[in-house]
């Protein structure tokens, strides 16, 4: 980042300025009235203004804004290094400097002037640090610095460069799902599947046939019926697990990584932490912003697309006015009939409900987490109208939480670890239930 200086110049300071009017004051005096010693007063100050102008730097100090490669994560230190440079030939007396950055990044000394001798042709770096306290992206800069030299007696002009951006990570909740997936989608993973295959879930015992290998053989069965056979197992596959965040309304006010939690902090976080269970287990996972400018993220796996999560995450906002039409805008095809659709969401407008049961009818495996959380318990002033404005909210919220599951939508709390664990049970058992066929 290179400087920007509009006039590089150096002025005078208010040291100065007193040093020349004190002087011209005693000499003037000194010859209107005749009076010598006026004028020997006089001397020192002219004699020592003269010394500490002997040698004036002609440059002015150069400063530039170093930002660190890497993201950072909630909580964690930031350090921004800010290089101070004096190309002129004479030393600086102090050179200040002062950092503007977001109010969610502590960094010491805050905005407030930070100050440091520098020699003549060398330079010196400055490292502020401090802990980010919430995810996005934070604006850093810009960075202010002005010289002293010549004994206060000059000013050098505010040079002063870009900003910039400083990445910050959201930290995953913590959460883990250990019951089965309802569908599941390739040929290798780690989920059990309905079809029979190469896996560790055993599906019964089958008399030999072409084709078998021998290590399947079940010895037991085999001696006790004097024939082959083999016992069959359930093939393990890989999911496609797409999270749809539903942002169109944010709720609550988020205070960092140590404070209390708004709905797009809860989302956005859950939501990292869904992806990263899901990710480490070999599965696919996609991303989906549900809001007035939506966004989407294709499925892959690996550890490239869990940076490429933790990087889309960064940008989701909720919608800003209230006038934008939320819109879907995602092609049906994006999201897989096999893939399980976890859709974040505080349900606090009518279209996030419409939404929810569209894709369940449309025949995707659907789950509602509520990330509203506690807010829909927290107290407010209670007069003898926010009572029953409160309570028909929540008997309306109630009432669409009900129309969901009716719709075959299961719609549970985010919790943490185990969020999943009871509805992807369910799900999986009503998955594997025999059907009847119509004839």
């Amino acid at each position: 980042m290179t400087d920007r200086v509009d006039e590089p110049a150096w002025g005078a300071t208010r040291a100065l300025g007193r040093a020349t009017t004190l002087v011209t004051i005693l000499v003037l005096f000194g010859v209107v009235l005749g009076r010598p010693d006026l004028v020997l007063m006089a001397v020192p100050f002219a004699l020592g203004a003269a010394w500490a102008l002997r040698r004036r730097p002609d440059e002015v100090p150069g400063v530039e804004l170093v930002l660190p490669g890497e993201p950072a994560a909630e909580g964690a230190t930031v350090q921004i290094p800010l290089r101070l440079s004096n190309t002129s030939s004479a030393a600086y007396d102090v050179v200040v400097t002062r950092l503007s950055h977001s109010p969610w990044l502590r960094i010491q000394h805050g905005d407030r002037p930070y100050g440091i001798g520098l020699p003549a042709g060398e330079a010196a770096e400055v490292v502020l640090a401090g802990p980010a306290l919430r995810w996005g992206v934070h604006g850093v800069g810009p960075a202010e610095a002005y010289a002293v030299a010549c004994d206060g007696l000059l000013l050098s002009t505010l040079v002063e460069t870009g900003g910039a951006d400083v990445r910050v990570h959201p930290v995953p909740e913590p959460f883990r799902a250990q019951e089965t997936m309802p569908r599941s989608a390739m040929l290798v993973g780690v989920h059990r599947s309905r079809r029979t295959g190469e896996g560790g879930e055993l599906a019964g015992v089958r008399p030999y046939g072409p084709g078998d290998r021998l290590r399947r053989v079940d010895w037991r069965v085999t001696l006790r019926t004097r024939e082959l056979h083999v016992a069959q197992t359930l093939s393990d596959r890989d999911a496609a697990v797409v999270v749809l965040l539903d942002v169109l309304h944010e709720a609550g006010r988020s205070q960092g990584i140590h404070g209390s939690a708004s709905v797009l902090d809860r989302t956005v976080r859950s939501a990292a932490a869904i992806a990263e269970h899901y990710l480490r287990q070999g599965d696919r996972v996609a991303l989906v912003e549900y809001s007035g400018s939506p966004r989407y993220l294709r499925a892959a796996s690996g550890r490239r697309q869990l940076q490429a999560v933790l990087e889309w995450l960064l940008h989701v906002r909720a919608r800003v006015r209230a006038s934008e039409t939320p819109a879907f805008g995602i092609d049906p095809h994006l999201i897989p009939s096999s893939a399980l659709v976890v859709v974040l969401t505080p349900l606090l407008a009518p279209q996030s409900a419409e939404m929810v049961a569209t894709l369940s009818r449309a025949g995707r495996v659907v789950v509602a987490v509520d990330t509203l959380g506690n807010l829909a318990d927290l107290s407010v002033d209670e007069t003898q109208w926010t009572v029953l404005a409160r309570r028909l909210w929540q008997l309306d919220r109630a009432n669409t939480i009900g129309q969901l599951r009716e719709a075959g939508v299961p719609v549970t709390p985010w919790v943490g670890p185990g969020s999943l664990d009871e509805v992807l049970r369910d799900m999986a058992r009503l998955a594997s239930a025999p059907r009847l066929a119509v004839r």
